[in-house]
């Protein structure tokens, strides 16, 4: 099981407001500190931590932080509606589109994404796969 993706970001105020405008409604909470951003899924008493966790951190190297070639982390939306929203709420939150929400059919049928770059350049995918709205768009 992966516990946790980390990502670099050179402005942690830029990319704040960029995972900010999705990962809470993907039940993401926040905790910030000087090391950086924390996003987590909330525990329940008595349960272990739902994994993974993902950071955004400035570099270790004090080098400037750089999106890798081929690299990508992806979050799984409730369903289509949600992947739409969220797409344009990272937009409006400083992302890049790398692919507009919709089915990919290469992926099955039951495939809806979108593609972000975050402000660093980091590739990001809203995804749902549910199998009750096979080839729809709503």
């Amino acid at each position: 099981m992966i516990a946790y993706v980390t990502v670099g970001a050179d402005d942690i105020a830029r990319a704040k407001r960029f995972y900010s405008a999705f990962l809470p409604a993907l039940d993401y909470g926040l905790k910030e500190g000087p090391e950086g951003l924390s996003y987590a899924l909330p525990v329940q008493a008595g349960q272990s931590p739902v994994q993974p966790d993902f950071y955004v951190k400035p570099t270790f190297n004090g080098q400037p932080a750089s999106a890798g070639n081929g690299a990508m982390v992806a979050f799984e939306a409730r369903n289509q509606k949600q992947v739409r929203d969220l797409h344009s709420a990272a937009l409006a939150a400083g992302g890049f589109d790398e692919g507009q929400p919709g089915f990919r059919a290469s992926y099955g049928p039951n495939f809806y994404v979108c593609y972000l770059r975050d402000p660093q350049g980091n590739k990001i995918a809203l995804f749902s796969n549910d199998p009750n709205k096979p080839g729809k768009d709503g």
